[in-house]
């Protein structure tokens, strides 16, 4: 017995109800990668820094 009171999902329906769970996510999922990349450029350009520096020591 289902204890759900709606009715199963056929396969086309669960294609479209995925394909709006992710267009509501895009966004945040895309500021998240956004951040990523920042954190990673702002780190590298650090670690860089410090190379750099040390070499002209």
């Amino acid at each position: 017995m289902n204890p759900s009171p709606h009715t199963p999902r056929t396969g086309r329906e669960r294609l479209i109800a995925a394909g709006k769970w992710i267009a509501r996510r895009r966004r945040t999922a895309l500021a998240h990668l956004l951040r990523g990349a920042c954190y990673g450029a702002g780190t590298g350009a650090v670690g860089l820094i410090f190379v750099w520096m040390e070499h002209q020591l």
